[in-house]
């Protein structure tokens, strides 16, 4: 007798995610450029009041422009992971970036991480306007099967943001990695392609301005839309 095995699936490989636009109605996701965005993100980012913003990154706080401004230059070069500045739709003014990362095109998989919201894109329609601009870009325009979302496992608000979104808690890894001298277990989250139809059919009627009251609180969250 045969052993269980996975089912056939398309082995065709997707390419890879490019440097591209990703146009909102409130935001942008533009390839990072330090000389139009650094000063913009460090800015909203630096200082005593915005520590805990860098907590869980792999890098920051910097103390320093200078010293921001040398590990963007480098990390904008990259193509794994792929950086993008999230940019207001009017001024251009950066609040935030994410990246594409652990890019397998042969496995049609790949993670959104590395992401930096600073107090102007919290809690506001453009950042769930931002993590629905990747996702369907990943999965409409690109073709993948898989999209991760892996955090520290002791980050409360990154855990729940993943399950607001739509992924599924897949597990902890632990002792994953070392991260700032400090022991780091990971949260595995994953949306899936067979999923992604109604994800994003909630995250659009959620987006929709008529989700929204004249105070700019929404009528229905973005769980009630994916569970009807």
């Amino acid at each position: 007798m045969s052993p269980p095995l996975g089912d056939i699936v398309d082995t065709r490989p997707v390419p890879p995610p490019a440097r591209t636009v990703l146009e909102g109605r409130h935001i942008a996701l533009v390839p990072f450029s330090v000389e139009d965005h650094a000063r913009d993100l460090f800015d909203l980012s630096s200082g005593p009041a915005n520590d805990a913003l860098w907590a869980y990154m792999g890098q920051g706080p910097f103390a320093t422009f200078e010293a921001f401004q040398a590990y963007y230059a480098a990390a904008a070069t990259k193509d794994d992971p792929l950086l993008f500045a999230i940019v207001e739709s009017g001024s251009r003014r950066a609040i935030g970036h994410a990246t594409f990362m652990r890019i397998a095109p042969a496995d049609r998989a790949v993670e959104v991480g590395n992401i930096l919201y600073t107090p102007a894109l919290q809690r506001t329609i453009g950042a769930t306007e931002a993590m629905y601009l990747m996702a369907r870009h990943v999965f409409d325009d690109l073709g993948y099967r898989r999209y991760e979302w892996k955090c520290n496992a002791l980050n409360a608000p990154s855990r729940r943001a993943a399950l607001r979104l739509g992924f599924t808690f897949e597990g902890i890894f632990r002792q994953h990695m070392i991260v700032k001298g400090r022991n780091r277990d990971t949260a595995w989250f994953a949306l899936l392609d067979h999923e992604w139809p109604g994800a994003k059919a909630a995250f659009e009627a959620w987006l929709d301005p008529a989700n929204f009251g004249p105070d700019g609180r929404q009528r229905r969250s973005l769980e009630e839309l994916r569970s009807t």
